[in-house]
């Protein structure tokens, strides 16, 4: 199964010219991602990312709740 999980862009990372990446932030723990699908994304936004790349844009709301779900079934702390 596999599983993209919501987390918020905290900022962009310009250092490579040829890649968009950002930090995003996943309920307190940190990673950077592939922002090459969604150029329209904002810092701020909530996104899925699935094997370090973003794949969709999604509402605050809907992020929450999957967080929540989560933390429910003992995927995430």
């Amino acid at each position: 199964m596999c599983l993209a999980v919501p987390g918020r862009i905290i900022k962009f990372d310009e250092s490579n010219p040829h890649i968009k990446m950002a930090e995003i932030d996943f309920n307190g723990a940190t990673t950077n991602a592939c922002m090459e699908w969604l150029p329209e994304a904002q810092i701020g936004d909530y996104v899925l990312v699935h094997v370090g790349t973003a794949i969709s844009i999604v509402e605050e709301k809907d992020a929450e709740e999957t967080i929540i779900a989560l933390r429910e079934m003992g995927e995430i702390d």
